[in-house]
């Protein structure tokens, strides 16, 4: 007697791909959520009946197209510059003086070198002040 066996079909999934995805969605989602907040660290800060701000005015050296240089809107010759920037900080007595460089576009960069040499003789932080695309614009 001869009995015809049934075959059975069985499914089998391959799961070893699914692992490199999941590790894959894992890595990708530490990296952002990293990026979303780095460094915060939340406070609940105290109040005070007095608020009184400080805040540092930043030193402004300005060259305007005709080559005319400015500190805080007072004319000073070039050679004078040093000698203004160390007088301003040693006055306002400032830990970590500021000074933000307003060059007209049509100066050459020889002078905002210059400017930036002096800025790192006398160890002042320097911020070059840039005018936004929009505005340019109008």
């Amino acid at each position: 007697m001869n009995l015809s066996r049934r075959h059975r079909l069985t499914s089998h999934v391959e799961t070893g791909s699914m692992n490199d995805i999941m590790f894959f969605l894992m890595l990708f989602f530490l990296i952002v959520s990293t990026m979303v907040n780095p460094n915060v660290i939340k406070l609940l800060l105290p109040n005070a009946k007095s608020s009184k701000q400080v805040m540092k005015q930043p030193i402004t050296v300005s060259v305007d197209a005709a080559g005319a240089y400015f500190v805080n809107k007072k004319p000073v010759q070039p050679t004078e510059l040093e000698t203004e920037l160390t007088a301003l900080i040693g006055k306002n007595n400032l830990d970590t003086p500021t000074v933000v460089l307003r060059v007209d576009v049509s100066q050459n960069v020889q002078k905002l070198v210059d400017i930036l040499e002096i800025g790192n003789r006398l160890k002042i932080k320097m911020v070059m002040a840039t005018q936004a695309q929009q505005a340019a614009r109008k």
